[in-house]
């Protein structure tokens, strides 16, 4: 993509590919560029004839009835060099999104949530936009108790002082420092959107070093030992909605970790011989640069929980569970995982208490597959390629999070070469 030259690439034209019934013809805005060469029109609430067109925008100097059309159509172009000029190189989807809202949109926080949750919900990741639409209630929240309005806040406005004052708003609130730490995460990620787009300049990013640093939070331990899992698997559920949630938990501890979103999205095309193979939902928007194929090989365990819950059609792109319907839409579908996953942990905590152990959910079974590959000496990168981390960080977060019995067998084995 090239910035737009100054050679007219960005004009006002007469639209003559069709006739309006008033025998006028819209006025277009035209950009263009070169390399690419590309040609894109933009709609304007005028319309013309040719005469009266050429009467005020072809001519050097229209007559007086005819100038103020003319201010309005220079307002226009001017307006839209303006937008170009700042993009290097210049982008057409970024033009279009700046050209087309309000100046100020660009750093309003309110706008800047609401244009963010869209774009999320478009890639189906309802979770992070519902998350998204939490911070931004939160922040409402906290304007409100500083006697200011959600809908005035600009990214101007918030500094690190801002946010230290906001983290303290929020303790007080009897939030914990986890919650702040998810909702200001979503802030980072607006200004660096908005750095990118040219809306602010980098020297107001209120995070870092020196100014506000995002509350750091340690991992709690998310998983059973060897002797919890044993009592788990073998406790017998009084229920068939407990034996049915006890089914899944283990399957996805059984393979690899994986989580109930992908458990449900499995199709019968992803199922080959003794393997599933599958990428990751959470990732396929995320790192389509380098999307990873996680191969999970199946236990004699797992082949049974899916001959047991396994739905009738056989086609390969039919879902393996049928919990999901092909036709539901990104929020349907969203919701049914939702209720699946609530479903299971309401029913394994049932089977926890009855049995002694620790309150868990879906959660833990990722948790602890992970905790059990350390503990039979597995390495790191194992780990990482099991539960399809891009990050070695990712990985060792989860680590950061296991018990000291866990770190030590860890540390007995790492020099075990045998």
């Amino acid at each position: 993509m090239s910035k737009v030259s100054v050679d007219n690439s960005i004009s006002m034209v007469l639209d003559k590919r069709r006739k309006k019934k008033n025998g006028k013809f819209p006025v277009k805005l035209r950009v263009f560029t070169s390399t690419p060469r590309k040609q894109k029109l933009y709609p304007t609430r005028f319309e013309f004839s040719e005469e009266e067109f050429s009467c005020i925008w072809e001519t050097v100097r229209p007559r007086t009835k005819y100038k103020q059309a003319r201010q309005l159509l220079q307002a226009i172009e001017q307006n839209a060099w303006s937008v170009a000029n700042e993009l290097e190189p210049f982008d057409f989807e970024l033009f279009e999104k700046k050209l087309f809202r309000k100046r100020r949109d660009g750093t309003n926080v309110s706008y800047l949530y609401e244009e963010r949750m869209d774009e999320l919900r478009s890639m189906d990741k309802i979770n992070t936009s519902n998350n998204y639409g939490l911070a931004l209630k939160s922040f409402e929240k906290f304007c409100e108790s500083e006697k200011k309005k959600i809908e005035e806040l600009s990214l101007f406005d918030v500094n690190g002082n801002w946010l230290s004052k906001y983290e303290h708003f929020m303790v007080d609130q009897g939030k914990s420092l986890t919650t702040v730490s998810i909702y200001v995460r979503t802030l980072k990620t607006i200004f660096n959107k908005a750095i990118a787009e040219k809306e602010i300049e980098p020297g107001y990013f209120p995070f870092g070093k020196g100014k506000y640093l995002v509350p750091k939070v340690s991992n709690k331990k998310k998983a059973l030992t060897k002797e919890q899992l044993k009592q788990l698997f073998e406790a017998r559920p009084k229920s068939p909605q407990e034996e049915k949630a006890k089914d899944f938990w283990f399957f996805s501890f059984a393979c690899n970790g994986i989580n109930i979103k992908d458990i449900l999205l499995l199709k019968n095309r992803d199922i080959e011989d003794d393997k599933i193979s599958f990428y990751r939902a959470k990732t396929i928007s995320t790192s389509k640069g380098n999307l990873k194929k996680i191969t999970v090989y199946l236990n004699s365990f797992a082949k049974d929980i899916i001959s047991k819950h396994r739905g009738k059609s056989i086609a390969p792109d039919a879902l393996v569970f049928p919990v999901l319907e092909g036709y539901d839409d990104p929020v349907k579908r969203h919701n049914k995982i939702k209720n699946f996953t609530r479903f299971i942990n309401q029913h394994i905590k049932k089977i926890c208490k009855d049995n002694d152990l620790p309150i868990i959910s879906t959660y833990w079974a990722r948790h602890s597959f992970a905790t059990s590959v350390i503990r039979k000496g597995g390495s790191m990168e194992f780990v990482q390629e099991s539960l399809g981390h891009s990050s070695m960080d990712t990985t060792k977060a989860y680590f950061a999070g296991f018990d000291d019995n866990t770190k030590k067998e860890f540390a007995d084995q790492i020099m075990n070469f045998g």
